[in-house]
């Protein structure tokens, strides 16, 4: 068999229960790491409160969190290149899983602290593996949309452990938001064990066998539901002789690697340098704690307005463009946002000012990153990528702290202003868009010839 020519047989396909089913498998894992990250805020205040550990040991305890996930990222996208796609998902799903299990009958916040970093090691690895898995199933039509979904799932773990956490925390206790996350981890990870590898990165390692029996069974799954399917219009060979890491800094690669990581620094420092100043900023403003937590709230909606608002642009606009477009609308919002003084105002500003930040979250992390590295080097390109932006959240707090105290939120804004015009300099400097194109074509090293009409692929061809 010469080539499978997974890429182009997978590409044609009509969206199917098939392409609903992945995206409920990836989601449903990548909810949950969201929701394990957003549980420490209620977790750490009922632990505070409770005696079992004062402020300076919360604070080692959120340091953890993103300790581990600063090298979760950096290590899954070396398992997911290596070892493929499923390995790196599962691993990270039974390392946040079991350790969140264990969280529950932590004896003392020592103890607690050291799971912590556990369970962020395979947080940080389920975001870098989700959005590069989902991108090498679904046809490029709609990728952009299929990713944006993905973001929906994902922002929603917010809600979801403010939801939760109203009613567990009080009434049962911190111990069980750790259970409902590890159980919930445990339960997905099982069902993933139907979820197909990836069989563009099975062709890429030279296991042709796999991926034709991959694409074949997936192929039958679908013809099952939409009827015959399209003719293949190209083939692609997947193969590489070799893919190591020091690649995505050669020559054509390291402008994608170097955009890749100023991306994901852009997009943590604008969510950990801004939003998390909003109830800081509330109360300086003369609001009760209460009503700046009221007023947070109803922003924290802007995080999946910006899915939906990244849904309906992206395959329109182009991830390119979008990122661009939604940069410059933030700075501008910012700009007005430091002038507001009525609360109503503030928190009109700010959730339009949050939907933006998120909109940039979306086709940024979920679409465009990803789609920047052929499959060879995908999950490792998204990776560096990851422990950048990760590093980049572990140190804005600090520099945010410094601004605010001697230039106020005008200052925090105009860090978060300066970075996404950054970002939007170097994206255009690319010049590469990733919008309604095959990752084949994208591919810097992948030229991408067309054959017209349908080929003899091997026996899952149709």
């Amino acid at each position: 068999m010469a080539t499978v020519n997974s890429g182009a047989r997978l590409d044609r396909l009509p969206i199917s229960r098939f392409h609903w089913q992945i995206l409920g498998l990836i989601g449903a894992g990548a909810f949950l790491d969201a929701f394990d990250i957003y549980l420490a805020n209620g977790s750490l205040a009922a632990m505070v409160k409770s005696g079992f550990t004062d402020l300076r040991l919360g604070s080692f305890f959120i340091s953890a969190t993103f300790m581990g996930m600063m090298i979760g990222a950096g290590l899954s996208g070396y398992l997911g290149d290596r070892f493929g796609r499923r390995y790196s998902y599962q691993a990270n799903l039974a390392i946040f899983g079991l350790a969140s299990l264990a969280a529950c009958f932590a004896p003392n916040i020592y103890w607690l602290i050291l799971l912590r970093f556990l369970m962020g090691i395979g947080l940080g690895a389920e975001l870098v593996v989700a959005a590069g898995t989902l991108c090498e199933f679904v046809p490029p039509a709609t990728r952009g949309r299929w990713t944006s979904l993905l973001a929906l799932i994902i922002n929603s773990g917010l809600l979801g452990a403010t939801a939760v956490g109203y009613w567990v925390i009080p009434h049962l206790g911190w111990r069980y938001m750790f259970a409902i996350a590890g159980i919930g981890a445990l339960i997905v990870w099982f069902l993933r064990h139907r979820m197909p590898e990836s069989p563009r990165w099975l062709e890429t390692v030279g296991r042709l066998d796999e991926a034709e029996a991959t694409v074949a069974a997936i192929e039958r799954q679908v013809e099952a539901r939409v009827g015959k399917l399209p003719p293949v219009a190209r083939v692609v060979s997947h193969e590489v002789p070799a893919a190591p890491l020091s690649a995505l800094f050669a020559r054509g690669m390291i402008g994608r690697t170097l955009v890749a990581a100023l991306t994901c620094m852009a997009i943590n420092m604008s969510l950990y340098g801004f939003v998390a100043w909003l109830p800081t900023f509330f109360v300086k403003e003369g609001l009760t704690i209460v009503q700046s937590l009221g007023f947070v709230l109803l922003m924290s909606f802007g995080a999946p307005m910006g899915a939906v608002v990244g849904y309906l642009v992206t395959d329109r606009i182009g991830r390119r463009n979008g990122i661009v477009l939604f940069s410059l609308l933030t700075i501008v919002l910012g700009f007005f946002y430091v002038q507001m003084r009525a609360p109503a105002a503030i928190s009109i500003m700010g959730f339009a000012l949050v939907t933006t930040i998120y909109t940039v979250c979306t086709l940024g992390l979920f679409g465009y990153i990803p789609e920047l590295f052929p499959t060879a080097h995908r999950l490792r390109g998204t990776g560096i990528a990851g422990t950048c932006g990760r590093a980049a959240s572990m140190t804005t707090p600090y520099v945010a702290l410094l601004l605010y105290t001697h230039f106020g939120v005008t200052g925090v804004v105009a860090m978060v202003g300066g970075v996404l015009l950054l970002l939007s300099v170097a994206i255009l400097a690319l010049r590469i868009e990733t919008s309604q194109q095959t990752l084949e074509e994208i591919s810097p090293d992948i030229s991408v010839p067309e054959t017209g009409e349908s080929q003899a692929l091997g026996s899952g061809a149709v």
